[in-house]
């Protein structure tokens, strides 16, 4: 399949508010510069309760009342990867999680963000799901008052065996893998990527029967059977996994290598090269009647750490501008768009009426974002270059399935990583695409790629999202810090975060009501030494 190119973005889009649609036709630069007008959003404060089933512990419950301040922004924190045991049966440390929670909930956050690994919940058999560990998370979030984002992960996460984090696809799924090596991505050289699932097997039934769109959308289904009680009170948001890293994206570049590879300039492979992608790619070629088009990718593409400009297709005048680099690309960004539409649409069908709200995320891939042809965006699957916005059509997807878009990078400074890779544009990049998010009015999720925790990356965070919403009549942002760890709680860390929560939330003190004592009490964001001596076992 492909996708005709657009030309110079006209910046004019449907998108939907409510059961309305509306169209903008403005210049970005009028979008950038309108006043601001901020809506004022119900957000829960804590209230606290003597337990007499907990040893006399403080429980938090929600009780919602209205923002201090218009432009507030709810702040979520994601949970340490190994927060659930191999099997899922269970909860790891939970004296220390609990003592987590009560921190988080008493400094203002909103709440947690909980990735659901494919790989532990339908572990060894298909269609036999085991969510108890995730469960006690859900209510162990909702004793002390906090919100669940739930995160459909149904890549693979770690490098191996030895990653201290290692989560594999489902046993099963690996086991489909050895009989048909085909159903996992190949570059030209034919090395093979197990993080997740080729998406040219999209509709084809390669496991035990089902296809990977249906396994997807059942295990979703059995999530929301399984938690039907929480959905729209505690959980109130699902991001859907869209591939590698749970983002939208090939995986050109290995997900645990994306750290180096935007320091060193990592082109990556394109990923057409097993017989699904193939055979896609030769349908779409005959059908032009170019069928030596259709045999694969650039051959005169990369080598993986090469210098774009030393190459014949990515260099300021290469191949990516001619009739076949333009048909190639075409084809292999809109098999992943198709990709996209396919997972939301079904997420979509599942959640419908349960009120809670839906994400997808795209990758931050940015470093080479300040050449002509941006090769590291072209390989992951985005057909962005100087000439062409490859966002646009991304955002557009979710915005007809009522998405919210998800995007890393936002302590990032074009200043800072230049002085590594001259190339590097991550502000520039994401200016891209919150410009996008705003020209098609959806919500926007950030969150943090790397784990600085100085107020320079946090002061950052809060300019990038300035920019996204200011001027827009009802902006929708939240932010995903990443991730909950024992860094995050030291004495000076922990200042620097909790002044970044009351920043973005506007709300400065919080209100606990003791029914034992029948007052109230003020509390102001804690110390981090009050939690130190559990917290710090994460």
């Amino acid at each position: 399949m492909a996708i005709a190119s657009p030309s110079a973005p006209s910046c004019c889009c449907t998108t939907r508010t409510g059961s309305a649609y509306r169209r903008f036709s403005q210049p970005i630069s009028t979008w950038a510069g309108a006043k601001v007008q901020c809506r004022v959003v119900a957000r829960p404060v804590i209230a606290s309760r003597l337990n007499a089933s907990s040893d006399g512990e403080l429980v938090y419950e929600l009780n919602y009342s209205q923002r201090l301040g218009g432009g507030a922004f709810p702040v979520y924190v994601k949970l340490p990867v190994d927060v659930i045991g191999p099997t899922a049966q269970t909860m790891r440390r939970k004296k220390a999680m609990a003592q987590s929670f009560r921190a988080l909930a008493a400094a203002g956050v909103e709440g947690v963000v909980m990735e659901v690994w494919w790989g532990l919940v339908e572990r060894e058999f298909p269609r036999i799901y085991n969510w108890q560990g995730y469960l006690e998370i859900v209510e162990m979030a909702k004793r002390f008052g906090l919100k669940v984002r739930a995160v459909m992960a149904f890549h693979q996460c770690g490098s191996g065996p030895d990653d201290l984090f290692w989560i594999p696809l489902p046993l099963w799924v690996l086991e489909e893998m050895d009989k048909d090596p085909d159903v996992s991505y190949a570059d030209r050289f034919g090395r093979r990527s197990m993080e997740y699932i080729s998406l040219g097997c999209d509709v084809l039934p390669v496991l035990h029967g089902r296809t990977p769109i249906q396994a997807y959308a059942d295990l979703m289904r059995s999530f929301r059977e399984t938690f039907r009680s929480f959905l729209g009170g505690i959980i109130t948001g699902i991001q859907v996994g869209l591939g590698p890293g749970g983002e939208l994206r090939y995986p050109s570049c290995p997900t645990q290598k994306l750290t180096q590879a935007l320091r060193s300039g990592e082109i990556g492979e394109f990923q057409c090269y097993d017989k699904y992608m193939l055979a896609s790619l030769r349908a779409c070629a005959c059908k032009i009647g170019m069928r030596e088009w259709g045999y694969g990718g650039p051959i005169d593409a990369s080598s993986l750490m090469q210098n774009p400009e030393s190459t014949e297709f990515f260099r300021s005048d290469g191949s990516w501008k001619t009739p076949y680099g333009e048909f190639f690309l075409e084809w292999y960004s809109g098999m992943l768009l198709l990709h996209g539409e396919r997972i939301c649409r079904e997420a979509e069908t599942i959640f419908r009426g349960n009120e809670v709200n839906m994400s997808g995320k795209v990758g931050g891939v940015h470093w080479h974002y300040g050449t002509q042809s941006h090769p590291a965006e072209l390989t992951s699957g985005y057909y962005n270059t100087s000439a062409r916005d490859g966002y646009l059509p991304i955002v557009q997807m979710f915005g007809r399935y009522s998405f919210t878009m998800c995007c890393s990078g936002f302590e990032m400074q074009d200043a800072e990583e230049q002085q590594i890779n001259p190339a590097s544009r991550p502000e520039s990049f994401l200016k891209q695409i919150l410009l996008a998010a705003r020209i098609c009015d959806i919500p926007l999720e950030g969150e943090n790629y790397s784990r600085n925790l100085d107020n320079e990356s946090f002061q950052q965070v809060l300019k990038m999202s300035k920019f996204y919403s200011d001027g827009l009549e009802m902006p929708s942002f939240s932010f995903n810090f990443v991730r909950m760890d024992k860094n995050l709680f030291e004495p000076r860390n922990w200042v620097s975060f909790s002044r970044f929560v009351r920043q973005m939330s506007a709300i400065n003190m919080f209100q606990a009501s003791l029914d034992s004592g029948g007052g109230h009490t003020t509390l102001s964001p804690p110390t981090a030494s009050a939690f130190a001596g559990t917290v710090l076992a994460l």
